[in-house]
């Protein structure tokens, strides 16, 4: 019998949502910063849609320091002083901290100069900040947009299970199964971080959807494009621009090309048009034991083992479409 990868592929199934249920969608983004989150920050924040009710801070690409800082930074350059930012945690579950700043710079915003943030950061840990918020809203509410390791989420989530029920979804950017790895042959950064917070959501019973690398590497931002975007003229433009292209020349070291790809952007872009992305409800497991494959998300993608699936994985997105609608959302911005 052929193997599956002798098999044609079935197509992807398109998004499962509808357009018309994003509206006023109140949202939570755990983040790093990091060029390509910032760009998701100010997608978000340009998209009448979408209401950025927090922000909460976690190590990643660079300590967690770094990235509240960068956070409100990128909340102030995009004129929304009043959304607060929650530092998290310093460290991983269990493995000592990696991080990133051979692709982000020493800052983990580097390429751009960006404003002192006017608002300081919330008296609050990121990890209390989600439980009462997801507690005091209704049930059902809040989405979690989680753009680097999963260490706060997953805290939050072993501190007060009761908000398992309370959220809407988990929309992440993180994994990867035909690509492998971009941090070790297995694992994709986000989840090689902090695999055993990912395992903890993974296994949560939260509707989970993740946008693994095998998307976000068809996220192709162009020469061409951060020209259409310098030209915009507006300060975000020219800021964004700037951190682009500092991020672009990683990939230009990494892959030989003049275009790489935007990851985090990407599930800000699913929430607003889930239409422009293609995928499949998969059952995911992330290994935690294994030093060689430590952070992979194994990925049933054909269904071998009959397991209950427990994500919603994407594969596919419509990339012209994409990065027109970042453009003319970061236009609004000032």
């Amino acid at each position: 019998m052929e193997s599956p990868s002798h098999v044609a592929e079935p197509e992807a199934q398109p998004s499962r949502k509808k357009t018309d249920d994003m509206a006023s969608r109140k949202i939570i983004i755990d983040t790093d910063p990091g060029q390509d989150d910032a760009f998701a920050i100010l997608l978000a924040l340009g998209s009448p849609e979408l209401e950025v009710v927090g922000v909460t801070a976690v190590a990643g690409n660079v300590p967690v320091s770094k990235t509240e800082w960068n956070a409100r930074r990128v909340l102030e350059l995009g004129g929304r002083q009043d959304i607060r930012v929650a530092p998290g945690c310093s460290r991983p579950m269990v493995k000592s901290l990696f991080t990133a700043e051979y692709v982000h710079g020493d800052s983990g915003l580097e390429g751009c100069d960006l404003p002192e943030p006017s608002m300081p950061a919330l008296d609050i840990h990121a990890i209390d900040f989600l439980i009462d918020r997801l507690m005091a809203e209704p049930e059902g509410e809040i989405t979690l947009c989680p753009l680097g390791p999963l260490t706060n989420i997953a805290m939050a989530m072993v501190k007060e299970p009761r908000i398992l029920g309370r959220i809407r979804e988990i929309v992440l950017m993180g994994g990867g199964y035909f690509e492998g790895g971009n941090t070790t042959p297995a694992a994709e950064f986000n989840i090689f971080v902090d695999p055993h917070a990912a395992h903890v959501v993974f296994t949560s019973g939260v509707p989970l959807t993740m946008v693994p690398i095998d998307c976000t590497y068809k996220a192709l931002m162009t020469p061409a494009w951060l020209e259409e975007l310098r030209a915009l003229g507006t300060r975000t433009a020219r800021e964004a621009a700037g951190m682009a292209s500092f991020y672009q020349e990683y990939g230009n070291q990494k892959f030989g090309t003049d275009s790489y790809p935007l990851h985090d952007p990407c599930v800000i872009g699913y929430l607003l048009r889930p239409d422009l992305f293609q995928g499949r409800a998969c059952h995911v497991e992330i290994e935690t034991t294994s030093p060689t494959t430590l952070g992979m998300t194994v990925v049933d993608w054909w269904n071998v083992t009959k397991r209950p699936t427990n994500c919603h994985v994407l594969r596919d997105l419509d990339n012209p479409a994409f990065y027109a609608l970042m453009l003319e959302r970061i236009g609004r911005l000032p």
